[in-house]
């Protein structure tokens, strides 16, 4: 069973049924207890990461997402789950975040240029990520693949050897992390069809 984690931060269903394709059992919950249950965990999101904190506080999903983290749970963070992964973002004035994982979370330039023409923020389309490195979640993936984004804040992670992906948008960012039982990607899988697809199957069968 995929646990899926719901702090009122939207996307949850488009989850849901890319998991349903893939045949994979799935439970959407806010109750850390329910969630705790399940063999692995995805954290999506849309939003703004001060509501965001503020939503998982208030479940006590904050702390499962820690405990989960050190109970080497497999965690796949998409987009704000992303962010939130890090320790600081900059959106709503600074905010502190879970620091599973040693970095900030930066807000795209503005204005934001490229060869003189200012580029629209949020960044929002399709785009390549660039693989660094090699990683089972992120195997079968042809190189000319493109992914779903839709964000204005990239995290910027202490530790570069965590990269797994990159992606430029004006900027070269970090679109794809992995740290022991930990993958997080900036884009949306769920969203992205064959290789979004192919992401999902290989967290659905990991074993960190």
């Amino acid at each position: 069973m995929i646990g899926i984690v719901d702090y009122e931060a939207g996307n949850l269903t488009s989850v849901a049924r890319a998991l349903s394709y893939l045949g994979e059992k799935w439970t959407i919950s806010s109750d850390p207890e329910e969630l705790s249950k399940c063999e692995r965990i995805i954290f999506p999101g849309v939003g703004a990461a001060r509501s965001a904190m503020e939503s998982l506080k208030k479940y006590g999903l904050d702390e499962f997402l820690k405990e989960a983290f050190f109970k080497k749970v497999p965690i796949l963070g998409i987009c704000l789950g992303t962010q939130i992964i890090f320790e600081w973002s900059e959106e709503d004035g600074g905010t502190p975040t879970l620091g599973l994982l040693k970095g900030k979370v930066r807000r795209f330039p503005d204005p934001l240029v490229w060869n003189g023409e200012a580029l629209k923020v949020p960044h929002m389309g399709w785009n390549k990520v660039i693989w660094k490195k090699e990683h089972p979640v992120f195997s079968g993936l042809d190189p000319d693949y493109e992914f779903y984004f839709v964000h204005s804040y990239y995290p910027e992670p202490e530790n570069k050897d965590i990269i797994c992906g990159v992606t430029f948008y004006g900027i070269e960012f970090a679109s794809a992390v992995a740290f022991k039982n930990l993958v997080a990607v900036q884009f949306h899988p769920e969203k992205s069809g064959k290789p979004g697809l192919q992401i999902l199957k290989n967290f659905s069968k990991w074993e960190p």
